[in-house]
């Protein structure tokens, strides 16, 4: 699933839609995780793209009456195309724009989603639950160690729950867990304020660093050029199940936590 590099990385390559217009929606599939409204056309065409921003992993497209919200889901994409590329079988809706661009949502699974969240957007259902961004001040250790005193799972899977911090999936959870040197069974409540500081610096490390190599690509993410994203190359343990750890040297552990794979060496990650 595209985490939050991913989904940043491809907001970042829409940006040159920016203060285009909407020529025309083409909804082609419209039964996504939720149906794509039927008046979308209505509430879109001839209207300005203004903004473009991320909330989680949801890309919020601004326009002078509201929002657009789109989700890329389990296997989804979203490209910029020319307007004359033809759509091929998973390609399920469009929008083209007055310069000829079109965003188009590919999603062979059809867990994405095309949502409209009208001027009040932060209030829609699936926005309003969600915690901090973890790369914004609001995230800080005193914050992680005050929400966690009344956790009693492990702490891998506390740091993935979208309520207390947005945005850290399983690859950057089991990633940032061994840069603090944090065993991912850990029950979060056993965290000390010190431990969480640490831990809270290496979720923003490792999403920095999987940034600027354009997020991660396992089977199914590419950029909004079809480029993929290159920080799996950075990996210290996430899909390396019996390598040797990158500091220690023994080899890398695999265990389920909530039915997802969480890697770790158990060397270096004791505590």
């Amino acid at each position: 699933m595209p985490e939050l590099p991913e989904v940043e990385t491809t907001r970042l390559g829409l940006l040159s839609l920016l203060n285009q217009t909407v020529a025309q929606v083409v909804i082609r599939n419209g039964s996504l995780r939720w149906p794509i409204p039927d008046n979308l056309a209505s509430l879109l065409q001839g209207q300005t793209l203004r903004a473009l921003t991320r909330r989680a992993k949801y890309i919020l497209a601004h326009f002078d009456h509201g929002v657009l919200l789109l989700h890329l889901g389990m296997s989804g994409r979203i490209c910029l195309l020319a307007e004359n590329e033809a759509a091929q079988k998973h390609d399920h809706f469009d929008l083209v724009f007055n310069d000829g661009q079109v965003l188009r949502l590919r999603d062979p699974r059809r867990f994405g989603a095309v949502l409209w969240a009208g001027e009040n957007y932060a209030q829609h259902k699936l926005l309003s639950v969600l915690g901090p961004e973890p790369l914004d001040e609001a995230f800080t250790g005193a914050y992680l160690h005050q929400h966690m005193r009344t956790r009693t799972a492990a702490i891998k899977t506390t740091i993935m729950d979208g309520h207390l911090v947005v945005g850290v999936g399983n690859i950057y959870a089991s990633e940032s867990l061994f840069r603090a040197r944090i065993n991912p069974a850990k029950p979060a409540n056993k965290l000390s304020l010190r431990q969480c500081e640490t831990l809270v610096a290496e979720i923003k490390a490792t999403l920095s660093d999987a940034l600027k190599a354009g997020g991660s690509s396992l089977r199914d993410f590419f950029g909004t050029d079809g480029n993929p994203g290159y920080f799996q190359q950075q990996y210290f343990v996430y899909g390396r199940t019996g390598e040797p750890c990158r500091v220690c040297g023994k080899p890398i552990l695999n265990i389920k936590q909530g039915q997802r794979s969480t890697f770790y060496c158990g060397t270096c990650q004791k505590t």
